[in-house]
């Protein structure tokens, strides 16, 4: 009888079990931020932290309950809001936007200027195309609020930023959450009157018309709607739908609502208010 050669049967290398292993986890953790990204909402806030600086040289405030403000009046409307008609009858959401310690975020001159800081860290081209969808929905809130694009944001009542906001810690939950974008005001007294001023950071994963969406949304915010609709057909949705839809009659309706409300910006300060705010500079509430 011959003799049969036997093969011994290789045995899989340790490195390349943990190769497969890192892989595998490596997929998981993607898919794990793929979904949180798809998932994020974005947030309204008002700060208690510091000022941005190099953006506004007047005097901020800080506020505490004995601290007196203006008493709250309404601004005749813009004109755009006051032509605005909504012949479908959609209704609004008013119901959900929530006034603040100052009263309605209402802006009282125009046209309200915004700043888009180019982004820097991404090629030119990429950067330009950011800059373009950030302006489209600029010019389309612009129909109905007077907008206007300034070069520095010194100048701007609302500032642009490509910029990741901060991680989301809930109370309760172990794992902080990704924000796809963050708006923030901030109060200030110049000449004796009381003024607010927006930052909205736009995650730098948000692009095409997830970054329109996001940008329509958190305007929204800036300019006056300081709430969330539930409807999905709404800019103001309170979370990222997969076909982001225009601004909607229930938008508008809803922001010629809050602007028909009272509030304390845009008006004069109470004489000592105005010298204890002087004393406060450069702090936020």
């Amino acid at each position: 009888m011959g003799r049969k050669t036997q093969h011994p049967i290789p045995k899989t290398p340790k490195i390349f079990i943990w190769r497969r292993l890192l892989a595998f986890l490596g997929l998981v953790m993607l898919t794990g931020l793929l979904v949180i990204f798809i998932n994020v909402q974005s947030f309204a806030m008002f700060t208690h932290g510091q000022y941005p600086t190099g953006t506004k040289t007047y005097s901020l405030i800080s506020h505490s309950p004995t601290l007196p403000l203006p008493s709250p009046k309404t601004h005749p409307l813009p004109t755009t809001l006051a032509q605005w008609q909504d012949r479908t009858n959609s209704g609004d959401y008013f119901s959900q936007v929530a006034p603040t310690q100052v009263g309605y975020l209402v802006w009282s001159q125009f046209p309200v200027t915004v700043y888009i800081e180019m982004p820097t860290v991404i090629s030119t081209k990429q950067a330009e195309t950011w800059v373009n969808e950030v302006l489209q929905a600029v010019q389309e809130w612009s129909t109905y609020l007077p907008l206007q694009v300034v070069e520095t944001s010194e100048e701007a009542d609302i500032t642009i930023l490509r910029k990741a906001p901060p991680l989301q810690i809930s109370p309760g939950n172990k794992f902080p959450r990704a924000r796809s974008a963050l708006t923030t005001y901030f109060l200030y007294t110049k000449g004796n009157f009381l003024y607010h001023y927006f930052t909205i950071l736009l995650h730098p994963s948000q692009t095409g018309k997830y970054l329109l969406a996001a940008v329509r949304h958190e305007l929204g915010h800036a300019l006056g709607i300081w709430g969330h609709s539930q409807a999905e057909s709404d800019v103001l949705y309170f979370s990222q739908v997969r076909n982001p839809p225009p601004i909607s009659p229930r938008d508008i309706n809803t922001l010629k609502r809050v602007y028909e409300q009272p509030t304390s910006l845009g008006w004069t300060l109470p004489k000592a208010e105005g010298r204890e705010n002087s004393e406060r500079s450069r702090t936020a509430i």
